[in-house]
């Protein structure tokens, strides 16, 4: 990279597969949207990037996951959240809730990449974010190499909410590194929801 240029180098930024979700809201024209249909009420679908494999996304996320760059999962937060905000959508959500980490994992990694790309979005959007009202109770395997009915079962009773008290009749925008079947995030809905939420929404990083 060059002086000026943080994170991402120029020619990177202007090749990044950027999705337009976001320009067709909660319709059908939105393909993420489209994708919760008839397995859990989600008010909005977001995702910044279209994952591809061995492409610049797979390895910026590797960046961020496995090699201690969590400042950009706010870099990427910020860029995304102003974009969403430019759009209006800061006036949806009540609250940003990342997608916890179980415990062992956190203390192996040190720290929840998903977190990170929260505070980036709250930050753009001036929404709070909270990463402690949701828990993973349980060190579920690895999500990779599985089939949708494989990771639905392995995250379908490992998450509950901690605060509901802080999540009851908000509008919840939750968020994850990135969306492959959307088991993990559909879990994550259901238990908010359950907790008393009044709606939510999902913004990934990154969608298969």
């Amino acid at each position: 990279m060059v002086r000026g240029e943080q994170f991402i180098c120029t020619d990177c930024n202007i090749k990044l597969p950027y999705t337009d979700f976001h320009e067709h809201g909660a319709t059908e024209l939105n393909p993420l949207q489209r994708r919760f249909w008839g397995k859990v009420p989600v008010r909005f679908a977001f995702s910044y990037l279209y994952f591809r494999s061995k492409g610049r996304v797979q390895r910026l996320l590797h960046q961020l996951k496995y090699k201690g760059a969590k400042d950009l999962g706010e870099h990427l937060g910020q860029r995304y959240g102003s974009i969403l905000q430019e759009y209006q959508y800061h006036d949806q959500f009540d609250l940003i809730v990342p997608v916890p980490l179980h415990k062992l994992k956190l203390r192996k990694r040190g720290y929840n990449q998903s977190e990170h790309f929260a505070v980036g979005l709250a930050s753009a959007m001036s929404v709070p974010t909270k990463a402690d009202v949701l828990k993973r109770t349980i060190n579920t395997t690895t999500q990779t190499q599985k089939n949708r009915l494989s990771r639905w079962q392995n995250v379908e009773q490992v998450f509950e909410v901690t605060k509901p008290e802080q999540v009851k009749g908000k509008r919840i925008l939750i968020v994850d590194d990135v969306l492959t079947t959307g088991a993990t995030l559909e879990a994550c809905a259901v238990t908010l929801l359950a907790a008393g939420a009044s709606e939510v929404s999902i913004a990934t990083i990154a969608a298969a």
